[in-house]
């Protein structure tokens, strides 16, 4: 409907070009929004403003001249000046009931846009360290990202999904260690775990399976293992500390079982994450292995070609790349004074080998710590020679639990968190997804457990969900009434007398933001915003409720009872099609 209009648009002022108009028009600057007050029709533009002043006319002027070009059309029935100079359009009511038809045509793809040709679109997230099982604010980003991914595709994009396991970095050195000191525990040992360890209990299988496999043979004493190490927080330094422990353990079993630990360690919190995501309906087209990507060469090679454009100098023995060069506020090491290479050295050598894949389009979504990250590694991908801005970085803000009223405190490394998989048993994976989607991701989330669970109008799950669940109810209702009902029938009965049985005001209400739905599909996919469509179909959901409880459905006559269903199955349509994005389901009973 908005795209015909556009159309009609466009076609007038083109034919203005020439006399009023100096100069064509570029499409993208006509705009259309839906009115607020059916009164001033459906559709309004500020094209006639926004122009008035390139064409020397005053807004209502312009806007007479637009309207007069306008181009006959069945659907149109009126548009008028209103205000300072915007145009409102008035459809006609019949349109809606070709909508409705439009969506039982098209059922599950119903929304879905068809761009010439479609972006190729890459996007990371979750990428949660291999240290753990998934927590709260894990579930968060999975949730923002699979919905956003779902979105996409459905505005046209060709995404892929990817996952990269920071499997190199220091982070899980101490996961092996803790493991390594978890087992000596099984063997008997009595030992004072390090405050900078992993101290939860999701270890102690792990360490119990790497008994079984290894025996004995990795025990050491504890007082060997924890002789002459320096002092452990709150006294000493647990940085250092861990540190020293990790050396240790190294020294005392050797590097070949040091390297069988620390893969062990990594692929057991792995299986988690995977089983995590997987029980979540969250599902990855790729995995990269940070430790793979280094051993390929890939940073090396990365390095040597910004080294190639004499974009690396050293200073005080490292290696610093001229990132001041690209809009950083300061240059940035890729390999330290002792030939370590850098996260950024690897985040920039990664982001070359995506674009070099070939997508159009870089989405990584990150964690709200992340606030300097963009602007790195775009620096980064335009000393390469590509685009900066092919780079998006959403942030997700903090996650809150409440339960009572009272907020739950969490922390990874005290091991004390509520694990997803807690989360999702108290109550389910489609309250999950839809809370963590409730509002937008740059805001911080409170979720409140006792609402997320309760069968209420307030819990908007329950809410639109019940609205899918209602009209099948009235379908189960349909045969003990004695009634039947024929979709192609009711078809005919719509397109011929629709804007008549469904002159109501719930009626046009519910059939206004049914047919909004293609429209805030494209919108929240363009602004990367899933919680644009939650609220969505809390609004098609209350306009049913309203329908429902202001006319009665199964009523004596035929035609008005097939297009109240009619209508009632589109809805329930494109709140399926909605929930499916959303990754929540759409149950036929609650």
């Amino acid at each position: 409907m908005k795209e015909d209009l556009q159309l009609l648009l466009q076609r007038a002022l083109q034919s203005l070009e020439g006399s009023l108009l100096g100069q064509p028009v570029d499409p993208h600057w006509i705009t259309l929004e839906r009115t607020r007050d059916p009164a001033h029709g459906d559709f309004a533009s500020n094209i006639a403003m926004r122009l008035a002043k390139g064409a020397g006319k005053p807004p209502c002027v312009l806007a007479e001249a637009i309207i007069a070009a306008l181009p006959t059309s069945p659907f149109l029935t009126r548009a008028e000046v209103a205000g300072a100079g915007f145009i409102n359009f008035f459809l006609a009511k019949d349109l809606y009931a070709r909508e409705v038809a439009r969506v039982h045509d098209e059922g599950a793809g119903y929304g879905r846009g068809r761009p010439p040709p479609p972006r190729k679109v890459l996007l990371e997230f979750v990428s949660a360290n291999p240290t753990g099982p998934m927590h709260v604010g894990h579930g968060r980003q999975a949730a923002f990202g699979d919905a956003l991914g779902n979105l996409l595709a459905a505005a046209g994009d060709q995404v892929s999904r990817e996952y990269y396991i920071n499997d190199a970095g220091r982070q899980t050195e101490i996961l092996a260690v803790s493991v390594w000191l978890r087992y000596l525990e099984v063997c008997g040992e009595t030992l004072q775990f390090p405050e900078n360890g992993y101290r939860g209990d999701y270890l102690r299988p792990v360490a119990q399976s790497l008994h079984a496999r290894e025996g004995t043979t990795l025990r050491h004493a504890a007082t060997i293992v924890f002789a002459d190490l320096p002092t452990d927080a709150p006294a000493g330094d647990k940085d250092k500390y861990i540190d020293a422990v990790i050396a240790r353990c190294r020294a005392l079993i050797g590097e070949t079982a040091w390297q069988r630990l620390l893969q062990t360690s990594i692929a057991a919190m792995l299986d988690e994450i995977r089983n995590d995501l997987d029980g979540y309906g969250v599902h990855f087209d790729n995995w990269v292995s940070e430790r793979a990507f280094t051993d390929s060469g890939a940073i090396d090679r990365a390095l040597q070609r910004l080294r190639e454009r004499d974009l690396l100098y050293v200073k005080d023995g490292a290696t610093w790349f001229k990132a001041t060069q690209f809009g950083d506020d300061e240059d940035r090491v890729v390999v330290r004074e002792n030939g370590v290479k850098t996260y950024f050295a690897s985040d920039i050598a990664y982001h070359l080998d995506k674009r070099e894949r070939d997508f159009d389009v870089l989405i990584d979504v990150l964690g709200a710590d992340h606030h300097g990250y963009v602007t790195r590694v775009r620096g980064g991908l335009r000393a390469f020679g590509h685009p900066g801005d092919c780079l998006e970085a959403p942030l997700i803000q903090l996650v809150a639990l409440f339960r009572n009223g009272v907020k739950m405190s969490m922390g990874k490394r005290e091991a004390n968190f509520v694990t997803l998989r807690q989360l999702r048993e108290e109550v389910g994976n489609d309250a999950c997804r839809i809370f963590y989607l409730m509002r937008s991701n740059d805001q911080s989330l409170d979720f409140d457990l006792e609402l997320a669970k309760s069968k209420t109008n307030e819990n908007p799950v329950f809410y639109i969900q019940y609205a899918h669940a209602r009209v099948a109810s009235v379908m189960k209702e349909l045969a003990g009434r004695g009634f039947a009902y024929d979709g192609a029938q009711a078809r005919q009965i719509m397109l011929a007398q629709g804007a008549t049985l469904l002159a109501g005001a719930q009626a046009e209400a519910m059939l206004a933001a049914l047919s909004r739905y293609p429209e805030v599909i494209l919108q929240a996919a363009a602004q990367r915003a899933p919680h644009a469509l939650v609220n969505y179909l809390r609004e098609l959901a209350t306009t049913l409720h309203a329908f429902y409880n202001a006319e009665r459905i199964l009523v004596a006559d035929d035609a008005l009872r097939s297009a109240r269903l009619y209508a009632l199955l589109a809805v329930q349509q494109v709140l399926r099609n909605g929930l499916a994005i959303l990754g929540a389901s759409a149950p036929e009973s609650m």
